[in-house]
């Protein structure tokens, strides 16, 4: 346990960004799952929707450093290759 003041200040702010952070890549996983659940489903449009979600966290995500930008862009190009293959494969 931390005894100085300013390590029981660290301490607390550790705890609640460490929250903030779970919380923010929860949300990002689960729309993830459900772009995907989307796209397995067939349903282009709502895909796109959840594409343009995912794409806004992602990218806020990065900015705050929540996750590495590696990580965003990766995430971002998988599914886009995801989404992509499944309008063509609709429009076909």
């Amino acid at each position: 346990m931390p005894h100085s003041v300013s390590a029981k200040k660290r301490l607390r702010q550790n705890l609640r960004n460490r929250e903030r952070n779970r919380a923010e890549k929860s949300v990002i996983k689960s729309h993830v799952r459900k772009l995907l659940e989307a796209i397995s489903a067939g349903d282009v449009a709502l895909a796109k929707e959840q594409f343009r979600f995912v794409v806004k966290k992602t990218d806020r995500a990065a900015s705050a450093r929540t996750i590495h930008p590696n990580r965003a862009a990766r995430i971002k190009s998988r599914l886009s290759a995801r989404l992509h293959a499944a309008s063509q494969a609709t429009g076909a």
